[in-house]
């Protein structure tokens, strides 16, 4: 049934002046997406208590850790479908009751199987939660609003990153490992509340048929390319089980964008990658997470390794990194720069500055902390400008109807650049430090002397893997830029 134009009006109208509970409702959909985010980082700081209490074998402390990102990299396409098409509040509503019945389950967990299992049911929770903050955000904004509300959730991103050792770190100094996952309850239940009494409904009012195949092929093509980059430090890049799973991946994903390209309502419309804005920003955003992920990745284990750290102290150590992303983002600075600059140059020089950042630490990362701290503050400030923008111009190149797929491409980009960005990265640093870890190469160590030469060998296998991903993140901004600005001038013509 067609809506009458009387029936239009109002919601064309609160379109363009956007709802006018927007900005409580984006603390409430920050309040959920802070959750999800949290538990992306809480779960390391617990490794020593998981493997003393629960008795966990190497193996199944991955597997805590994996079951959450493989699922909810895997599904992010397919809930920002279900997004669009049955209800953006239904999926919110929905991912914060599976995120919080998973929580519990993994506090009172009393086996490895159980958390492993209630892990991967948090990450379905976190899937639907992940796209559908970012769709309502755009759909309750003005355009011109946008680009603040997406740099304070891109912000509270970064609060999450660098909370979550904080969190757990004081958690486990205070009560038992449970207690990490049983926070969530209540500020679940409370975002949960929220969400049913303030978050309007909205769907793509077309009403698609639904991609069942393209949701199979999305779902294992996307977990299979996660696991294959997981498993490639620990098991060989020309291991078994990596060629085997990246073989089905690249299948599997082939598949997909072919039978996405054959249909009449597909999850993913294929021409989106023919729009040089939507193709420069995902191409951006890769590389961005690539190089910010890996190397904080790495930053961490020289802080607590080399440096001796515990891993509190690592973490407040890396805060001015997010203290200067939230600064910026919910001041509005960062929006108010990327609007002056506009996209392609916000972009390309945020992603400069976080090059620089980079390379400042790698250059004086062994000289101790006060040298890193300027890479941290550059970092923070290029990322502030860089991350939201590259994540508008994602969501701006999608039909508003799609905001629920936007945000999906916007989790997934994310997931992936980080993933491989610590692949990568990480091997980088193990083909230059030729042993399985530092803290077993320095246990074998004979002498001050051998042990010198060991935390010297892993500050320059640190100090080439940084560089790389400062070019990795310099070379996503001239990309990206570039793109942007064809992209501009062609719409301009």
């Amino acid at each position: 049934m067609t809506a009458s134009p009387q029936e239009k009006a109002p919601a064309a109208e609160s379109q363009v002046q956007g709802h006018p509970q927007r900005w409580l409702i984006l603390g409430v959909l920050c309040l959920a997406l802070l959750t999800v985010i949290l538990d992306n980082t809480v779960l390391n700081v617990a490794i020593p208590s998981l493997t003393r209490e629960l008795g966990a074998a190497t193996s199944d402390i991955q597997w805590m850790i994996n079951a959450y990102s493989l699922v909810q990299s895997g599904l992010l396409l397919t809930a920002g479908s279900a997004a669009d098409r049955y209800g953006r509040k239904k999926m919110l509503v929905a991912g914060l009751a599976l995120f919080g019945t998973g929580s519990l389950v993994a506090g009172l967990a009393d086996s490895t199987g159980q958390l492993i299992a209630a892990r991967a049911g948090m990450g379905v929770g976190g899937a639907l939660l992940m796209t559908t903050v970012l769709a309502v955000a755009v759909q309750i904004f003005t355009p011109e609003e946008q680009p603040k509300a997406i740099g304070i959730w891109a912000a509270v991103n970064s609060l999450g990153f660098a909370a979550g050792p904080l969190v757990g770190g004081f958690v486990l100094d205070h009560f038992w490992w449970g207690a990490i996952f049983l926070i969530n309850l209540p500020v679940a239940a409370l975002a949960l509340v929220a969400v049913v009494a303030l978050v309007p409904e909205s769907k793509n009012p077309q009403g698609d048929r639904p991609d069942l195949l393209g949701a199979v092929l999305s779902t294992i093509g996307m977990a299979s390319l996660v696991f294959a980059i997981i498993s490639g430090p620990e098991h060989g890049w020309t291991s078994g089980r990596v060629l085997v799973t990246a073989s089905v991946a690249v299948v599997v994903l082939a598949a997909f964008a072919y039978w996405e390209s054959r249909i009449p309502y597909p999850m993913i419309d294929m021409h989106f990658f023919r729009n040089r804005q939507f193709t420069g920003a995902v191409s951006g955003g890769v590389l961005i997470t690539f190089g910010m992920g890996g190397s904080l990745f790495l930053l961490t284990q020289h802080m607590q390794f080399v440096l001796g750290y515990e891993p509190l102290e690592a973490g407040l150590r890396t805060a001015p990194l997010a203290l200067m992303i939230v600064a910026l983002n919910f001041t509005g600075v960062a929006a108010k720069w990327a609007t002056r600059l506009g996209t392609p140059v916000a972009i390309g020089l945020g992603m400069a500055v976080m090059a620089g950042g980079l390379v400042s630490i790698a250059t004086v990362a062994s000289g101790g902390y006060a040298g890193t701290l300027l890479g941290l503050v550059l970092i923070g400030a290029g990322a502030a400008v860089a991350s939201p923008a590259m994540s508008h111009a994602i969501m701006s190149a999608i039909p508003p109807e799609k905001a629920g797929v936007g945000g999906g491409i916007n989790g997934t980009v994310a997931e992936f650049g980080t993933g491989l960005g610590v692949a990568v990265l990480g091997a980088l640093l193990s083909s230059r430090f030729a042993a399985d870890s530092l803290p077993g190469a320095l246990s074998l160590a004979d002498g001050e002397a051998e042990k010198g030469r060991i935390l010297d060998a892993f500050s320059s296998g640190l100090e080439t893997s940084l560089l790389v991903g400062a070019l990795a993140v310099l070379l996503g901004g001239l990309v990206a830029g570039a793109l942007l600005r064809r992209a501009e001038r062609a719409d301009t013509a």
